[in-house]
């Protein structure tokens, strides 16, 4: 996947405003800066993967939320992230017709590629962490882990639990009850 961050500066509101007929796919603005990405097999493979599982776990009961592939995601005026894969709580999920952008998500997942893994640990991190996000998921394809950061309570200021998850170990998360994804089965090869 290649990142090209472009030179020019803009606000959110500028940037969801922006034409896309250029035909790029334009990932997210990040701290004002506008990072495009073009995703590789992996990338998607590891994404199909993570949204099969969610949505399998999703339809297999009820107000289990919403599972969503990247949507504009506004946190401030100059932040619009488009996490790889987001799950919205049933309570929290936006209308199916309703237009971008869209509300934080409960869980955003970021896929790693070489030019946006310092986005993913640095800024944007920082961002949901500011913006009250409840988990984030970092799965790095280059290790085969995923990096989980949450908050053990609604009300904590601040990511306050940090998991690393190898191939020997399952993806959990206290807002998904009865959800287990093996991390293995995530990253093809295993």
């Amino acid at each position: 996947m290649s990142t090209v961050p472009v030179a020019e500066q803009m606000t959110a509101e500028e940037f969801l405003a922006r034409p896309w007929e250029d035909g790029s796919r334009w990932e997210s603005l990040v701290d004002g800066d506008v990072v495009v990405t073009d995703p590789n097999m992996l990338h998607n493979r590891v994404q199909v993967n993570l949204v099969y599982a969610l949505e399998s776990w999703v339809r297999a009961g009820s107000e289990r939320g919403q599972v969503a592939m990247p949507l504009d995601v506004q946190l401030d005026e100059v932040n619009v992230f488009k996490p790889d894969v987001l799950w919205y709580a049933e309570a929290a999920a936006p209308d199916l017709r309703s237009e971008r952008p869209y509300p934080i998500p409960s869980i955003a997942a970021e896929i790693r590629s070489p030019s946006t893994w310092r986005y993913d640990l640095g800024a944007k991190k920082a961002s949901y962490e500011r913006h009250r996000l409840a988990e984030l998921w970092l799965l790095d394809t280059a290790a085969d882990t995923v990096l989980v950061y949450r908050r053990s309570a609604h009300q904590e200021p601040a990511f306050d639990i940090a998991l690393e998850l190898d191939d020997t170990q399952q993806l959990t998360s206290p807002l998904l009850p009865g959800f287990a994804l093996g991390v293995d089965e995530l990253f093809p090869g295993h």
